[in-house]
Formats: C-alpha cells, structure tokens, sequence
C-alpha cells in the first residue's frame, strides 16, 4: 500500500531538523513532551521535559522558541501518527481495521486533552490536523459500513465523539478504559 500525503505530513516534515544529530533531539523532546502532557497536563514543565529528553533546556528553545510551538508539534505529531496508523492498519477486515484505528485514537485522546487546554480550536493546525484525521479514519469506518459490520446511521464525526467522550471520562486504569469502549463499540457494530 503507498503513503496517502496527509497535509498534517507536511508540517511535521517541515518543523523536524533534516541533520541527525538534531533530528533525533528533536525526537526525543516530542516524546518527553508527549509523556509530560500526559501527566501534568499544559502545566508541564518545560524543564523537566528536556530533562526527560536529556538535552538542555537551550536545545528545547531552539526547537521550540515558545510553548504554543512545542504544543502545535506535538499536536501535529500525533495527528500524523494517527494517519500512518489508518494506513497500517487499512489491510485488515475492515471491522478489526476500524477497531485497531479507533484504540490508536483513544490514546491519542490524552495528549490532545492537555494540547488542547494551550491551543484554541481554530488554529491553522487544528484544522489541517482534523482534516488530515478525517481523510485518515472516514474511509475506515466507510468501508466497514459497506462490509455490513458497522452502522450505517451514524458518520465518521458521531464515531469521534463517542469516543472521544469515553475517552474524556476518568477510568481506574487503562483496562477499565479499553473495556468501556469495547461495551460502546459493539453498539457500533451492525447487527448485534
């Protein structure tokens, strides 16, 4: 299968430093970033991430001259990782393609409840990553509902927001939350 050019894409392309070395900074503060927001929410120092990245905090500013950058990367970041996983997953049956997409989208669901708390909806990011999100996953849950195994009343959006929601609510662990959304997915799946 070849690569669908998401715009999202795009962006990330052109923030990620092309030199190696820089590269893999770069990288590494994402990921720092990623799991700071998971854990502190928008709040999240910006020292202890590149503490976690285990660079200086110079190397931070230098990728990221100002908190809303770091959030729009990380952001764009896991948008992008989201459209590469429709694509992984796209030569499955299409009920486990859909499924395997949307537990993707629940984790994603976490970092963007902390990006989205510094960032406002209507962003120039927000609306290329949406729509990145959408020409991404929408084909997904089509092609289940041409299958016959997804509902064919409801649309890609309805489907976000559900899960979007579960994935909102406070659970006691990570297997509580994947639980609750199996109970609401069979309410997706056609004829249960």
């Amino acid at each position: 299968m070849t690569a669908t050019p998401f715009p999202v894409g795009e962006i990330v392309a052109a923030r990620r430093p092309h030199r190696k070395d820089a590269a893999r900074n770069y990288d590494a503060l994402l990921a720092a970033a990623r799991e700071a927001f998971a854990e502190h929410g928008s709040d999240a120092s910006l020292e202890d991430i590149a503490r976690r990245a285990g660079v200086g905090i110079g190397t931070l500013y230098r990728n990221f001259p100002t908190r809303r950058d770091l959030f729009e990367s990380v952001y764009a970041d896991e948008v992008n990782a989201l459209c590469r996983a429709a694509e992984e997953v796209a030569g499955l049956e299409p009920w486990e393609a859909l499924t395997a997409w949307l537990d993707r989208f629940s984790g994603y669901m976490v970092t963007k409840r902390a990006v989205r708390e510094a960032l406002n909806d209507e962003s120039e990011i927000f609306q290329t990553c949406r729509d990145s999100m959408y020409a991404a996953g929408g084909p997904l849950l089509e092609r289940a509902q041409r299958a016959g195994v997804a509902r064919a009343d409801m649309d890609f959006t309805d489907l976000l927001r559900m899960v979007a929601g579960i994935t909102a609510t406070a659970f006691d662990d990570d297997a509580q939350r994947d639980r609750v959304l199996a109970i609401a997915l069979d309410g997706v799946r056609a004829g249960r």
